[in-house]
């Protein structure tokens, strides 16, 4: 399973974002399932709309809520409390939903990610892609 934030949803549906071919590219060549949080989508749909991208929006929201594209995966209360310990890490810049994701992460065992955040390198535990 690959891990699929906020970032990467966003640089496959702009076609101006300059990471936009390398995220292509890279979905392009995956063989692995691609898994994505409920809170990953509701940031994804918000940073679309917020840039104008309304109709990405809509194309992204149906694809990860009907699971055609990737396992949405919901979070657990228990993410919700494993996250909160992260968030309170003062040497990190991690915003909350970074933390909610490395807890599913953790969770469910996945040791990569589709990411243009640095946070996800600095959580340790990942491979993340594109490199």
């Amino acid at each position: 399973m690959i891990f699929v934030d906020t970032g990467a949803w966003y640089a496959l549906l702009d076609r101006q974002c300059v990471e936009h071919q390398v995220a292509v590219q890279y979905v392009a060549s995956v063989t692995d399932a691609l898994v994505t949080t409920d809170y990953v989508l509701a940031e994804s749909l918000t940073l679309l709309r917020a840039r104008r991208l309304h109709d990405g929006a809509l194309k992204l929201g149906e694809r990860l809520l009907t699971q055609s594209q990737a396992r949405l995966e919901w979070v657990t209360p228990a993410d919700v409390a494993h996250a909160w310990i992260l968030f309170k890490f003062r040497d990190k810049n991690w915003s909350f939903v970074d933390c909610v994701s490395f807890a599913v992460i953790q969770r469910l065992g996945i040791r990569e990610a589709f990411a243009f955040d640095d946070h996800f390198r600095q959580f340790g535990t990942l491979t993340v892609y594109p490199t």
